[in-house]
């Protein structure tokens, strides 16, 4: 993978393959189409935008030239991923180039709203991406209509988008999150310890990752299976390391 702007990165478990869809099956269908129409997805902080925006990029790539960024080659990248949350510190020219990819993800797009030079930048890649026959999918905390936008005409492109809310998971859907997230790792995660995590942790996900990652590492350490006692004496360690 290549290295994103400011130092971000496309992480290599994000693909399609370690996501719960929990009720979303219908919007992970329409990413995985491949259809040309412009794609808005919004959900909450943490719900798993920036996971499946990556996921399409590393999916592109598999049949592609590869993920690009924002420093990447852009015009010879089958996919790319722009976070403009964490571009903000660029100019809004930094986009350019980016619709000839075969497929664009931008992420954070409602932390431009406002910004009268970043709207037209985007108002101009909507359209020469529409030429080019590129695919456009963006992500925000927020519906298109949802959004103060400056530009009436960047307004009405993100508009005609078509929209999927992320929904956040259920406790089921979290389970299951947790329990792909450490096969990844090469864990094996019992119920009742995956259920013990979900009744005293935060239950957002990615609290609950940074927890799962934090226990492989002790498991590592220690050379010990995740069981309810391991976890509660490593989250207890854990606790009182921090001030």
């Amino acid at each position: 993978m290549k290295q994103l702007a400011l130092g971000v990165r496309l992480r290599a478990d994000a693909v399609f393959e370690s996501f719960a869809p929990g009720l979303n099956g219908e919007l992970i269908a329409a990413l995985r189409g491949g259809a040309s129409a412009p794609l808005w997805m919004w959900g909450s902080e943490g719900s798993g935008k920036t996971h499946l925006l990556q996921a399409v990029c590393a999916s592109t790539a598999d049949t592609g030239a590869g993920a690009a960024a924002p420093d990447a080659a852009a015009g010879h990248a089958a996919a790319a991923y722009f976070p403009l949350e964490r571009s903000l510190a660029l100019p809004p020219a930094a986009l350019t180039g980016f619709e000839n990819c075969r497929v664009l993800c931008l992420d954070d797009v409602d932390a431009v709203a406002g910004d009268l030079q970043w709207e037209q930048a985007l108002f101009r890649l909507f359209n020469e991406a529409a030429e080019l026959g590129t695919r456009l999918i963006f992500a925000a905390r927020a519906a298109p209509r949802g959004i103060e936008w400056s530009l009436e005409d960047w307004r009405s492109r993100a508009a005609a988008c078509v929209v999927y809310q992320l929904r956040d998971l259920d406790d089921a859907g979290r389970l299951e999150a947790l329990r792909l997230r450490a096969a990844q790792r090469g864990l094996h995660l019992p119920p009742d310890t995956a259920d013990y995590l979900l009744r005293r942790m935060p239950r957002d996900l990615p609290s609950l990752f940074e927890i799962l990652d934090h226990l492989d590492e002790a498991s590592l350490v220690a050379q010990r299976r995740l069981t309810v006692p391991f976890i509660r004496d490593a989250l207890e360690r854990l606790a009182g390391t921090k001030p």
